[in-house]
């Protein structure tokens, strides 16, 4: 898929992709693929953005996106989140672990197990699953915002993978786990 500059395209393309850099300070070759339908640019970072303002924090959400990206074997995404990991507080150990759909605090524990059964199942869990998350305290608000985040992180995943984006972060392989 084509990568577009920011210099090159005009009218909502060029919005979109100014709102990109203006949040990150650049833009990622992602967004500069993604552009290619602004309809597509747009609904991510309008689901990423109302899902930010949700109830769990940045490094619950980066957690739930290493899990994302490991079990659907999204270099892209884990090379972008590994690289964003250490600005939100997650250590190498953490993120590692992240990868595997663990974490050493019990209620990180069950959103990533529950973020893993997700993908795996394609939303089909058990009530043992879905128990196993209500007794590790997770809320159905936020259980509900896992499968948000499962389905942001999923469709980046998707987009990625489909579309062959070149990785412009320090590249990460779901391989090497």
């Amino acid at each position: 898929m084509p990568l577009n500059e920011i210099d090159n395209v005009t009218g909502t393309a060029a919005d979109l992709l100014g709102q990109v850099q203006k949040g990150m300070g650049a833009v990622p070759n992602m967004a500069k693929a993604m552009v290619n339908s602004p309809a597509t640019l747009k609904g991510y970072l309008r689901l990423s953005a109302a899902l930010g303002g949700g109830k769990l924090d940045t490094a619950t959400r980066e957690q739930v996106a290493l899990t994302v990206a490991q079990a659907n074997e999204c270099s892209y995404c884990l090379s972008v989140h590994t690289a964003k990991a250490p600005s939100v507080g997650l250590t190498e150990t953490q993120v590692l672990a992240a990868r595997r759909a663990s974490s050493e605090d019990p209620k990180t524990d069950a959103i990533l197990k529950l973020a893993a059964a997700l993908v795996a199942t394609r939303g089909a869990v058990t009530d043992e699953q879905v128990e196993a998350a209500r007794a590790a305290g997770i809320t159905p608000e936020e259980a509900t915002e896992i499968v948000g985040h499962v389905a942001l992180n999923t469709l980046t995943n998707f987009f990625n993978k489909a579309a062959q984006v070149d990785i412009d972060f320090p590249v990460v392989d779901p391989a090497d786990l």
